[in-house]
């Protein structure tokens, strides 16, 4: 007899967004002719209001990799700049779909976009590396620490609480609502989040059948390669969610003396000091050795920022 095809179990948080990304990974499957279905796992830090940076790195990932491995889900959806950057050698990170917008969006009352903002006016983040971007730029903003989903944090410029929040430009799009955004914020004044837009999809090492499935449908080699090189930066300063760090790589082609097209990163980053100065620094080379440059670049950070670094954990 022909055994039943597999249903696939998809976990996922339970907000909205997370069930929008989620939902956007098991259409893909399905378009490839799998079946599957979404679980709902919640986290700790969907239960609780404290502020991300107190609340520790992978905060919204373990109850999702729990499930996993307890045999509750076959896969495990997250936003990928959520992992830590250390492995779990229990599960393998079978695929990165094609990424999302990577920009921050600013969402403002009377549509105004950032360099309209009254000095004084107030905005909402919960990002320590979007708080010290913004202030660095001498607007005059004050930045308001805030925490919530995305109907939470807009709630509060319609109200009139807030002037203006920035958020992800990839939330806004992937729930429908990528009109509300008043700007999206230009990578030079400021670099997103590492891993930002991007998408991982996680499950058992041992499950190598399905990691082929995963791979096969979802996997996109020029998001892998360059949330790789991002998240290398991350991982040489050895710094946390609390830290105010952006990174951000493009995958660009360029030909060789023979004419040959090469795929090459351009990386650039940024890490907030001690006194509230930016350390800026870029750097291009090979897809193939995308983790070597941003470990590279994380070294001259180092070298240029030196102990006044503002790293959080480390």
């Amino acid at each position: 007899m022909t055994p039943e095809p597999r249903t696939i179990r998809i976990g996922t948080r339970p907000s909205a967004l997370a069930v929008a990304q989620s939902g956007h990974v098991a259409d893909r499957l399905r378009a490839k002719g799998h079946t599957c279905e979404l679980v709902e796992i919640s986290s700790p830090g969907d239960r609780s209001s404290a502020p991300v940076a107190e609340l520790g790195v992978g905060v919204f990932v373990s109850s999702l990799r729990e499930a996993l491995v307890d045999g509750r889900v076959d896969v495990a959806v997250h936003s990928y700049k959520d992992l830590p950057t250390a492995p779990d050698r229990r599960l393998v990170l079978a695929a990165v779909p094609p990424r999302e917008d990577p920009r921050d969006a600013l969402v403002a009352r009377d549509g105004l976009v950032l360099g309209e903002l009254p000095s004084g006016a107030r905005v909402g983040t919960g990002s320590p590396r979007r708080a010290a971007q913004l202030a660095a730029l001498g607007l005059g903003l004050e930045v308001v620490a805030i925490r919530g989903n995305v109907d939470t944090r807009i709630g509060k410029v319609r109200s009139g609480e807030l002037d203006a929040v920035v958020v992800a430009a990839a939330g806004l799009r992937r729930l429908g609502r990528a009109d509300e955004a008043s700007e999206l914020l230009d990578p030079v004044q400021m670099v997103s989040a590492p891993a930002q837009g991007a998408l991982a999809v996680e499950c058992l090492a041992d499950d190598t059948a399905l990691s082929d499935t995963l791979a096969s449908a979802l996997d996109d080699p020029f998001t892998r390669a360059a949330v790789s090189a991002e998240r290398a930066v991350l991982a040489a300063l050895e710094a946390g969610c609390s830290a105010p760090v952006g990174a951000l790589a493009d995958v660009v082609s360029d030909l060789d003396d023979d004419g040959n097209v090469l795929d090459r990163i351009s990386l650039r980053a940024v890490v907030g000091t001690e006194d509230g100065a930016l350390i800026r620094a870029s750097i291009t080379g090979d897809m193939d050795v995308a983790e070597k440059l941003g470990a590279a670049l994380a070294a001259e950070l180092l070298d240029l920022g030196g102990s006044s670094l503002s790293l959080g954990n480390r």
